[in-house]
């Protein structure tokens, strides 16, 4: 028994909010457990159900979260791996909202709630974790919303402020301090129109002390005036909700959200002393709160997930770039800010695909379901791109029969023109080299991807090696994993086959020259556009991408893409270089950011740096991010014996 709940405990707290328990708090949620195997095609729970006494974490598997419309069902969500489910339902006393329906046989583990409660009380980290996806509409509470290895070391380090989940200063919350208020007395009549006129959607009743006695809401008005058709002549006691819930104006944030998700409660009284036997000092409503999160993260994603035509999209993607700019300026840990900025892109392919799947309908109305995923390339495959630069994409299906073979071709080109049509009209840039889902070229069954990358590696030609470096960077975002992994695996027999390929690729890495000259300055361009200015991404940011990727290679590590991701395992699997690796690492954020600085400033994409703009501590800065080069492009240099094969 103590081996499946140190395995159950082992598994949880690599996810928030079990990242944020001490030991004892996480083996006591791991022996309250209880293990569900579901199998594919079952529901688990129906939207309407009562809520059962557990939350749920799917530890494998696949599990859509579903609602039943008038016009049909649509998917809600789609639970990965650490994703907690049921929580909402549970935690708001309610019926659950969706349908749970289990896509591929799936492990679950149920947690119950009467464990975890007395864990919200105590522990501000995991409140405020739930209340930041309560707060933006969540069903499924994850990761900073994030899916795989996003924004985890963020949320695992202790030492680091999470309250830009939610918003970014709690003092932005909105609070109602001049309360509408009534006595018991008024005429509901009189109420609403009192309630028009102040333009709010709520009327606090209190006694002759001001102490709060009961509220009224819009809703009531149409619930308990309109449908039952009383007489508004009533008086407002008739109507009220009572007794009222109510907190301390000063209580903080999560245990006043929270309170208010657990008795679904669209607004909540503050009092004086947090007890309705004192004076009235302020009232909270969920509206406020949404307001108060405009900025945040939560809020961009769902506004996005619920996006209904792309100039919505391209708006709420504009909106990112100021959170970007907040997040860059107030040195927010780049780990998380990459991570949110991808999940914001993500979605947006996400949407942009699942929009021309419908569109391709009328066109392909026969077309059997071939699995498929659509792959990013490049800084945005390295879940680095944050800003709208150029687009590298594209897209994998499996093999058919050779009578399918044209008809698949066609749609999936298809389907790849119209999704970079999307992505071009929320601000991306088209790639120059064309490297993009609406090529031919890169829209492949699984056998002709096997083909290019054996090529590639068996004839490392120059273009051979500029395309791996584009290319060995692909990441899922949607479709079938099953393939990109079957790639990645033949990917990697390749090379173990032709180990000379990582010697053209060490060889490649040593491409890029010094970025300071003779006399320590910058080597800016001689000529052209850009004359005298410095090439950050050429010189600084691609020789330390091109270095961490051929050592992830040689490792033969799968999965880890984020260059700074690349340095710190690097720096687990080679503890004697572990300093050298994690100066790299912080070398290749400092560089991120600076870019990512420019590039706003400037309404570009940031590539070029005037040198003589900069002050003299940005100047210092950035030339102390160049020194790991030199050093890992030596031991790069002996590791593969480039000497040697240069001869």
């Amino acid at each position: 028994m103590n081996v499946i709940v140190n395995r159950v405990a082992e598994f949880l707290k690599r996810f928030p909010p079990f990242s944020f328990l001490d030991k004892e708090e996480l083996f006591l949620v791991a022996g309250q457990v209880e293990i569900h195997y579901l199998e594919k095609d079952q529901v688990f729970f129906r939207q309407g159900e009562p809520a059962r006494p557990n939350f749920y974490v799917l530890k494998e598997g696949t599990i859509h979260l579903v609602e039943s419309t008038v016009t049909g069902e649509e998917i809600r969500e789609v639970c990965d791996e650490g994703d907690v489910f049921g929580v909402l339902a549970l935690l708001g006393k309610r019926p659950y909202l969706l349908t749970a329906q289990i896509i591929e046989n799936s492990l679950i583990y149920a947690i119950p709630v009467s464990i975890f409660e007395k864990i919200l009380e105590k522990n501000s980290r995991v409140a405020l974790f739930f209340a930041a996806g309560f707060a933006a509409g969540q069903v499924v509470v994850r990761q900073d919303l994030s899916q795989g290895q996003k924004a985890r070391n963020e949320l695992r380090s202790p030492s680091n402020d999470h309250s830009l989940l939610i918003f970014t200063d709690e003092s932005s919350l909105r609070i109602s301090e001049n309360v509408l208020t009534c006595a018991p007395e008024l005429t509901i009549s009189e109420a609403a129109l009192r309630m028009t006129e102040a333009q709010v959607s709520s009327i606090v009743v209190c006694n002759l002390e001001h102490h709060p006695l009961g509220i009224v809401t819009d809703k009531d008005l149409r619930t308990r005036v309109l449908a039952k058709k009383l007489d508004p002549a009533s008086p407002i006691h008739l109507i009220m909700t009572s007794p009222v819930i109510t907190r301390k104006r000063k209580e903080n944030f999560s245990n006043l959200y929270l309170t208010m998700i657990r008795n679904q409660l669209h607004h909540l009284v503050l009092t004086e002393d947090g007890t309705d036997r004192s004076e009235v000092r302020g009232l909270i409503s969920d509206h406020d709160i949404f307001l108060s999160m405009g900025n945040s993260p939560a809020i961009l994603i769902h506004a996005l997930i619920n996006a209904k035509e792309l100039s919505e999209m391209r708006s709420i993607r504009d909106q990112a770039e100021s959170m970007l700019k907040y997040y860059l300026e107030n040195e927010v840990a780049m780990d998380f800010v990459a991570s949110v900025m991808t999940e914001i892109n993500d979605v947006i392919i996400k949407k942009a695909v699942k929009w021309s799947q419908e569109k391709l309908k009328t066109d392909f109305p026969d077309f059997p379901e071939i699995k498929f995923t659509f792959l990013s390339l490049g800084s945005e495959g390295r879940e680095e791109q944050l800003l709208r630069t150029d687009l590298d994409n594209a897209i994998l299906y499996e093999d058919v029969p050779k009578e399918l073979q044209e008809t698949a071709k066609a749609y999936f080109i298809q389907l790849g023109e119209s999704v970079i049509e999307s992505l071009l009209a929320c601000g991306f840039e088209p790639c120059p080299a064309k490297i993009m889902g609406s090529n031919p070229d890169w829209v492949q069954p699984l056998s002709g991807w096997k083909e290019y990358f054996t090529q590639w590696i068996v004839t490392p030609t120059p273009e051979a090696l500029l395309k791996s470096s584009i290319f060995f960077d692909f990441r899922e975002v949607t479709g079938s994993p099953s393939l990109a992994e079957e790639l990645s695996a033949h990917i990697f027999e390749e090379i173990r086959k032709h180990k000379a390929f990582l010697s053209f690729l060490g060889q490649n890495a040593l491409n890029s020259p010094p970025p300071l000259g003779f006399f320590k300055d910058f080597v800016v361009e001689k000529s052209g556009e850009h004359k005298d200015q410095f090439d950050i991404k050429a010189k600084a940011m691609m020789p330390l991408t091109d270095l961490a990727r051929l050592l992830i290679l040689s490792h033969e590590i799968v999965g880890v893409n984020n260059t700074f991701h690349r340095f710190q395992k690097l720096a687990e699997l080679e503890p004697n270089y572990a300093d050298l690796f994690t100066q790299a690492g912080t070398a290749y954020e400092i560089l991120m950011r600076m870019r990512a600085l420019e590039g706003l400033q400037q309404g570009n994409n940031g590539r070029f740096l005037n040198p003589k703009t900069l002050g003299k501590l940005q100047r210092q800065l950035l030339k102390n991010t160049f020194s790991p080069i030199a050093e890992l492009q030596q031991i790069v240099e002996v590791r593969f014996q480039l000497d040697y094969f240069r001869r």
